[in-house]
């Protein structure tokens, strides 16, 4: 196939050379025109090691020329970058639309929507069966060194998540399919946040005992606020939810977890965000996810204490000692 990929940071990095493996011919654009310049002339990537550029793959420095003959279109943008690279293809492709598949994880800011969500309104409802959606845990580094790993493919028309299968799945990349489009792509935008809560804990020297709590808690938030968004609650204790949670909790590679911990040491919300050095998407969906908890009047206090640390100014260590000392009420799965 001719894949036209948008975004060439470590996870789109990744996922073009897993793509090329499988004989695919990959054309590559990223808004950063001077990595595309270092990505075209190296065939490395600055910030993922092992990574050498196929044959099979082509960098673009317009965004045109990498979708302009697509049969299929792969996204791995940022949260606030979704949108406006949506609408990009869909002025480019209007009469002919190509299936794209989403694989960045976070929910929209204000609007709430997720990124299925986003695509459906961008691309519209005539478009619906193209939408599909990759999500999972899968970092990057260990997918660069054909790691085993396991992902969720997913779409709102069974014939597309079917190819997404068929196109991504490798020797040591196993997509396995799952109809609940919103689930999966809700529980890979959560994790997001209770990995920031976890790496704070940990960076105030609390044990297992306390990341467990956080976890386990994390997840009960989840399912709580994903009927909100029509996703099925069972749908988290698969590969998109609880997968994604323990790898992004516990993992070092997790830009989330380590973004967490340099607050936990007194960075500032900036200062830790530089220190990473990439886009840590748990900053964007925090408030993504404490504004639906809001809206929709659902209690979720380890969302809300990651919000009052990361916007608010409060101690992380305070923001701990609240959450032990809610009342207690009987626990409920």
């Amino acid at each position: 196939m001719k894949i036209g990929y948008l975004g060439a940071g470590t996870w789109g990095s990744a996922l073009t050379a897993l793509l090329a493996s499988q004989g695919h011919q990959v054309k590559v654009w990223d808004r950063n025109t001077d990595l595309i310049h270092h990505l075209k002339t190296s065939r490395t990537h600055p910030k993922l090691s092992g990574f050498k550029a196929s044959e099979n793959v082509i960098y673009c420095e317009n965004i045109e020329d990498a979708i302009e003959d697509a049969d299929l279109l792969v996204e791995s943008v940022t949260s606030s970058g979704i949108r406006p690279v949506l609408q990009k293809v869909h002025e480019m492709k209007t009469d002919k639309m190509c299936p794209i598949i989403i694989t960045s994880k976070g929910i929209e800011q204000k609007t709430g929507l997720l990124f299925p969500e986003v695509a459906l309104e961008v691309l519209g409802k005539e478009n619906k069966h193209l939408i599909g959606i990759i999500s999972g845990p899968s970092h990057a580094e260990e997918v660069i060194h054909q790691l085993p790993t396991s992902v969720v493919a997913s779409s709102f028309d069974p014939e597309l998540m079917k190819t997404i299968v068929k196109v991504f799945t490798s020797p040591d990349f196993r997509v396995y399919p799952n109809a609940d489009i919103y689930g999966v792509a809700f529980g890979g935008a959560f994790k997001n946040i209770i990995a920031i809560a976890c790496g704070i804990s940990d960076g105030l020297g609390y044990g297992i005992n306390t990341k467990a709590a956080l976890m386990t808690r994390g997840l009960h938030e989840m399912r709580k606020l994903c009927t909100a968004k029509k996703a099925i609650p069972e749908t988290l204790n698969g590969l998109s939810g609880l997968g994604d949670l323990i790898v992004t909790c516990s993992s070092t590679l997790s830009r989330n977890y380590r973004f967490g911990r340099l607050v936990a040491e007194g960075l500032s919300l900036e200062e830790a965000k530089e220190k990473i050095g990439m886009i840590v998407e748990g900053v964007y969906t925090t408030v993504s996810g404490y504004e639906l908890g809001k809206k929709y009047g659902i209690p979720i206090p380890i969302t809300e204490a990651a919000y009052k640390v990361l916007y608010e100014g409060f101690p992380s260590s305070n923001a701990v000692k609240a959450l032990l000392q809610r009342t207690i009420k009987e626990e409920h799965l």
